[in-house]
């Protein structure tokens, strides 16, 4: 058994499936209409993951107060430099991870202003 899709909260669906392409590599799984207003049913796959990420609606931008997802990650100060290259706002640098010693974590938030864990397997 496996999830098939974790669902993200987004204000904007093309703003995130375009932070999610270009920022971590997902692709469109799925883009369908939904109704009449306009809201469509969007999954990006993430390379090598069973889950794709689900884009619900939200009523509006403001950032989330805690993280929204973890992901997983073998280069966790890599990616964070990355990230912050390509201008993606970093929220916590990498650090020992209190709850579990050995562990590398840090944080950062999307186009839509969820906050994101990253951390090492």
């Amino acid at each position: 058994m496996h999830i098939q899709f974790a669902e993200l909260p987004v204000f904007d669906q093309d703003r995130a499936k375009a932070f999610y392409a270009e920022h971590l590599g997902c692709e469109v799984a799925s883009d369908a209409p939904m109704g009449a207003d306009g809201w469509r049913w969007v999954e990006m796959r993430l390379a090598g993951a069973r889950t794709n990420l689900h884009f619900v609606r939200r009523d509006d931008d403001k950032p989330s107060a805690g993280p929204v997802l973890v992901l997983v990650d073998d280069d966790v100060a890599g990616t964070v430099e990355r990230l912050r290259a390509e201008g993606v706002e970093i929220v916590t640098e990498p650090q020992d991870a209190p709850w579990q010693p050995g562990r590398t974590f840090a944080e950062f938030r999307d186009s839509e202003g969820n906050r994101m864990v990253l951390g090492s397997a």
